[in-house]
């Protein structure tokens, strides 16, 4: 086991550092600068505001004056003791400082809409398992499955209109206060719940079909014993599967809904940064990101392995 995590381990670092390079060669060949790009935003800022002392200045103190390679193998070398440095949109602040004040907001946003998710999507799952080709459980998969088809920007667009234009019953923009969570929870959620309602459905149904709860069934077991007792709990094992890939994936997804709720999380910064060509922070944001959604699909497998022996015998094989 101990040989699959450090190989797993070696496959991240090599992933990173590949999708790092491509991010930084993409950023390269992208036309245009973070001042060129204030200044079309800033009607304020024009050329004379921007001196070429000052531009050189600019370049000088992010090294825009060295080669892509020096700028690069820096990169690397401060990302690997946790230092990205200052942005150009925040000079006087550390993207990693940035990055431990917003993360924290992403991640208790995506783990909210989880919790949602497990709390609506498993009894939707066993409503349909148990009412399996019946009315119910094809209107409980069309409504899982539109929801899982919708984005969560569009979920977020419709929600802010009803429920906040139009009925005025929540708010529409603003962080602090529990009734500014609804909305973007809400939006982040209904994928996930499709997800869950559709995964815990089909296990349950092939769970159904296994020999131990026909016995079970034929010992006198009620609809409850067999289905909670047996069933339920064997079957949402695989559903660690899904869960932890699906907080990485939310995490991430939060960029849309966090701009248009404007809620100071990291998908915002990230958001505004490719906006501005703030080529610090999306470099710096996008190594997060993918350690956050390789990492938990490594937690994954790993907590996987100790709820079924079965899996940690394919992995120990496969670390062999």
């Amino acid at each position: 086991m101990l040989r699959y995590i450090a190989k797993r381990l070696a496959y991240i670092f090599l992933a990173v550092l590949v999708i790092s390079a491509i991010t930084f060669a993409l950023l390269q060949l992208a036309p245009g600068n973070y001042l060129e790009t204030q200044r079309l935003l800033e009607k304020t800022m024009t050329d004379a505001t921007v001196s070429a002392q000052m531009k050189e200045a600019w370049e000088k103190f992010y090294d825009l004056d060295k080669p892509a390679v020096y700028r690069y193998g820096k990169f690397l070398v401060n990302a690997v003791q946790g230092k990205f440095g200052p942005s150009y949109k925040y000079p006087t602040q550390n993207i990693e400082d940035i990055i431990g004040r917003t993360l924290p907001i992403s991640a208790r946003l995506a783990l909210m809409a989880i919790t949602v998710a497990l709390a609506v999507g498993i009894p939707l799952g066993i409503v349909a398992a148990v009412k399996q080709n019946r009315i119910l459980d094809r209107i409980v998969m069309l409504v899982s499955m539109i929801g899982s088809s919708v984005p969560a920007y569009v979920t977020a667009v419709l929600l802010s209109w009803a429920l906040g234009v139009a009925l005025h019953l929540l708010p529409v923009i603003g962080w602090g206060d529990a009734v500014n969570y609804v909305l973007p929870v809400i939006s982040l959620s209904l994928g996930p719940v499709g997800t869950v309602t559709k995964y815990t459905r089909t296990t349950l149904v092939e769970t159904f079909h296994q020999e131990y709860i026909r016995v079970a069934r034929a010992k006198g077991g009620n609809f409850f014993q067999v289905t909670f007792k047996h069933a339920l709990r064997n079957s949402l094992i695989p559903l660690v599967t899904v869960i932890g890939p699906m907080v990485a994936s939310l995490t991430v997804g939060t960029v849309f809904v966090e701009n248009m709720f404007a809620i100071p999380g990291l998908g915002q910064y990230y958001a505004s940064a490719a906006i501005n060509r703030d080529y610090p922070m999306v470099m710096a944001t996008t190594v997060v990101f993918a350690l956050l959604v390789m990492g938990m699909n490594l937690l994954v497998d790993i907590l996987h392995a100790m709820l079924d022996p079965r899996v940690k015998k394919s992995l120990t094989q496969k670390g062999g």
